[in-house]
């Protein structure tokens, strides 16, 4: 059974060795001690072990209290994710531990070298030195040899080993953070230098790569126990939730916190004194509150799944045992391994979500001063980024948006859990106005979108055409759209949905890790139903890009319920299920990263990236027209106003959709206002938001001819007022009277054809 166990094992070890630093000696060591028995004699605050093979000794640093008075003997078991390896009893007369033989009541402070024979050091394997946080555990039974208790265990205590390698690496951090941000950067590069359907295929795929990313850190902060690897794993993407630690930041955090009311806590300040104990195991919890002062608060917050054998108080959010140490488990353990207290935890998010906004928008701002000094100065044609150039603050409010749809998952968990802390009264007030801020802005942006839709498919049959056709709506509202078909815009609204469920489960499921297992099974099943059926994004591969991110999610969730033990399976089960998360993640993670990477270098080397891409059935880049198209055509519909003698409707050098008063639609409405120019389509409803002037509309009455394989409309008829149109006051009685009958004469809008909006 040992073979069948280290033999695949060693595999991995091999390969995690690649991207593990390499320490200077081998190493393994402890530093806390846990109590696994109710009414255990033997407690300790301080825990301190580390030994090294290469001298064959062990140091131990250790502050305990003893009850237990008499001779004892130590059953010593050692077990391996779950499967115990070795079980042994060790005579602390005969291992020659001075204090230890007999046991006496009281405090013992003891600090001393435990020196370890060969034959002992032999019989660990060499993968325990190299194997990344190692799910290693010593379990101590003290049994009495003397007196009434003689044969009982009075006392048991447990230690969690580790080599000190792991997956947990500020190089994967790195990685993953450049390599989104990079790629996100990128989609705006290329959409600025006019190739939309490629930007659109990069910026969808770097946002669900990057909510990918979000949902392993919610992983890690769930209330459930998680093997050392998962945790760890998890650790690696918290910063996609703002869990980045700087030093100084930390003491203002403090500082804040303190001066508005709130009292902080102080765990790595005693680290020294007292021992932490990250939750890994699950254990009942057996609290006596009479007596002990313990607050509604601090009960409410304690794992129904945590064992405590003695009792136990709360200090803020954080809680300690009666033997002084403390117990950390979901967003606390995050932020421990982290190295940042939880009482710090909500305003470290919040305060780098806002940097990344205001760095965001300083570096747009920049980017468009950088482009005008650079046409002024003739280093670059004056047609390049022309669309970013004219309505580069509609492009800003966008990206903006985009930021907070990105930030949306990382500050709901964040803002939801303020709520059950509450640390200060500022920081709830902080809370309370950036959750409902962003809800309300993203839900209002949705309902825009739903509303511009709606719009387009009661005017042209067609929701493409009016989400694509106007490139201020298509920069400011494009990012709850662009990634999904035509017809599926409103998925944006489930997708909101199942981040702020999501959320809520991570949040005010702390404490019920089993209802928070059942509730991630639950919301993960429904996404990967819902995209499976309805298959909303854009193309076939960006389908398959996400199904694939909503079944690893769906599949860890499942190992999510293993965890919590509900199924009382052996612990060897769970240590296997731990390593199968993470190779299964680590494996995903890097096939997508490459994808990306190698997605958005091709696109970038290419002379037409949009090539590269095969075009949407929605017909979306028919729509799609750049600023110099735009202008062009504002132009013509100028001239032919003058010519019609329209003077109410001027040249406008910009179209929002976003703003019913500055739509196209208002724009021809306003242009209806006026009977003397629009005698015969004066009171008539509108049949399109666009001027029928606009070279988007064929003037001949011949069936238009179609590819049936994609469905386009490729055959389209000049514009009445191009250059050499015959502008003859009966031409234009006929053909631009109004542009109600315009519509009834074409027979509404050309694009319906072959949309699928024929019945």
């Amino acid at each position: 059974m040992k073979f069948l166990i280290a033999k695949p094992l060693a595999v991995l070890a091999s390969v995690a060795a690649l991207a593990l630093p390499a320490l200077a000696e081998p190493i393994l060591q402890s530093n806390s001690l846990n109590s696994c028995q109710e009414e255990s004699l033997f407690q300790a605050s301080l825990f301190n072990v580390k030994f090294t093979p290469n001298n064959n000794t062990a140091n131990v640093d250790i502050v305990a209290v003893s009850s237990i008075q008499g001779s004892v003997i130590f059953d010593v078991m050692i077990s391996a994710y779950g499967f115990e390896i070795t079980r042994q009893k060790v005579d602390p007369c005969d291992a020659g531990l001075a204090g230890l033989c007999p046991m006496t009541a009281g405090k013992i402070p003891l600090n001393f070298n435990i020196p370890v024979g060969d034959s002992a050091v032999k019989q660990i394997p060499s993968i325990a030195y190299t194997f990344p946080d190692l799910d290693a555990t010593v379990k101590v039974f003290i049994n009495m040899t003397d007196g009434p208790n003689a044969g009982k265990s009075v006392a048991c205590v447990s230690a969690d080993i580790s080599n000190g390698k792991t997956v947990d690496l500020i190089g994967v951090k790195w990685a993953t953070a450049i390599v989104a941000i990079l790629a996100l950067t990128a989609s705006a590069m290329i959409s600025g230098l006019g190739h939309y359907n490629a930007a659109s295929h990069v910026a969808a795929n770097a946002l669900s790569l990057f909510g990918y990313f979000q949902g392993q850190a919610m992983l890690g902060m769930t209330g459930v126990p998680l093997p050392p690897i998962v945790m760890s794993w998890t650790q690696d993407f918290q910063w996609s939730m703002g869990i980045i630690r700087v030093g100084f930041m930390q003491d203002i955090f403090t500082w804040y916190q303190r001066a508005t009311g709130g009292t902080p806590a102080h765990i790595f300040d005693s680290l020294t004194t007292v021992s932490v104990q990250v939750q890994k195991r699950k254990r009942s919890l057996d609290v006596i509150s009479a007596g002990l002062g313990l607050s509604k608060r601090a009960l409410a917050m304690m794992p129904r799944s945590i064992t405590a054998p003695a009792s136990a108080i709360m200090k803020r959010n954080n809680i300690q045992l009666s033997n002084g140490s403390y117990l950390v488990y979901g967003i606390q353990r995050v932020a421990f391994r982290a190295y940042i207290e939880s009482t710090n935890i909500f305003m470290t998010g919040l305060t780098f979500f806002c940097i990344m906004v205001v760095f965001v928008t300083i570096c747009v701002a920049a980017f468009k001063g950088g482009l005008e000094l650079a046409v002024k100065k003739g280093w670059m044609k004056s047609d390049n980024f022309l669309e970013f150039r004219n309505g580069w603050f509609t492009v800003l409010k966008g990206i903006l948006f985009r930021m907070t749809l990105i930030g949306f998952p990382q500050l709901c968990v964040l803002c939801l859990w303020e709520f059950t802390q509450k640390d200060s009264a500022a920081e709830v007030v902080l809370a309370v106005f950036f959750l409902f801020g962003m809800i309300i802005t993203l839900g209002w942006a949705a309902s825009k979108v739903i509303r511009i839709a709606r719009r387009s498919v009661a005017m042209h049959r067609n929701p493409a055409y009016i989400l694509f056709s106007d490139p201020q709506a298509l920069n400011k509202w494009g990012f709850l759209y662009v990634q999904f078909r035509a017809s599926a815009y409103y998925f944006i609204i489930p997708t909101l949905g199942y981040i702020l469920i999501k959320s809520m489960f991570v949040a005010f499921g702390q404490h019920t890790p089993n209802a928070q297992a059942v509730g991630f099974i639950i919301v993960e099943a429904a996404a990967l139903i819902g995209a499976s059926v309805l298959r909303p994004w854009m193309d076939k591969k960006t389908n398959a890009f996400n199904i694939a991110i909503c079944a690893i999610n769906f599949l860890n969730s499942i190992f999510l319920l293993i965890f919590t033990e509900v199924f009382n399976q052996p612990p060897l089960v769970t240590g296997v299920v731990g390593l199968a998360l993470w190779v299964i993640n680590a494996a995903f993670s890097l096939v997508l990263l490459l994808m990306l990477i190698v997605t958005t270098t091709i696109v970038f080397f290419r002379e037409n990236p949009d090539g590269r891409y095969t075009y949407m059935a929605d017909d979306r880049t028919s729509f799609m027209k750049s600023q110099t198209h735009l202008t062009t055509t504002t132009e013509l519909e100028a001239l032919g106003a003058t010519a019609r003698g329209d003077k109410a409707g001027g040249y406008k050098p910009g179209l929002d959709l976003d703003d019913d008063a500055e739509s196209i639609s208002s724009d021809t409405l306003r242009r209806q206002a006026v009977p003397a120019a629009h005698p015969a389509g004066y009171g008539k409803p509108p049949g399109s938001p666009a001027d029928p002037a606009a070279p988007l509309f064929p003037v001949d009455r011949s069936p238009p001819r179609y590819n049936n394989e994609k469905a386009r409309y490729t055959d389209r008829s000049p514009s009445p007022y191009q250059a050499g149109a015959n502008l003859t006051p009966q031409f234009r009685q006929q053909n631009n009277s109004s542009p109600s009958g315009f519509r009834s004469q074409n027979n509404a809008s050309p694009w319906q054809r072959g949309a699928g909006y024929e019945h």
